[in-house]
């Protein structure tokens, strides 16, 4: 398994961890772990799993340019026939 790949395992459990133990527990800081756990879910999941999905893609393939819009057109097309 690759690095990055645990670290964001690892911190969505965490996070999971975190929000469940806050709702289920009856402690006084119980929505500071359901904070903390959607916080790390927004600020630390979200951004390293974007991170591992994305950093061998080119962007430009999914950006709405004029060679795109005119390949899928001619997609359309083809597919039509």
């Amino acid at each position: 398994m690759k690095p990055i790949k645990t670290i964001t395992f690892i911190a969505l459990v965490s996070s999971i961890t975190s929000i469940a133990c806050g709702f289920l527990l009856d402690v006084p800081y119980h929505q500071k772990l359901i904070g903390f756990g959607v916080v790390g879910l927004f600020f630390v999941v979200f951004p390293l799993f974007s991170y591992y999905r994305w950093k061998d893609k080119d962007v430009k393939d999914y950006m709405l340019s004029k060679e795109n819009l005119d390949k899928m057109r001619e997609n359309q097309r083809d597919s039509r026939t």
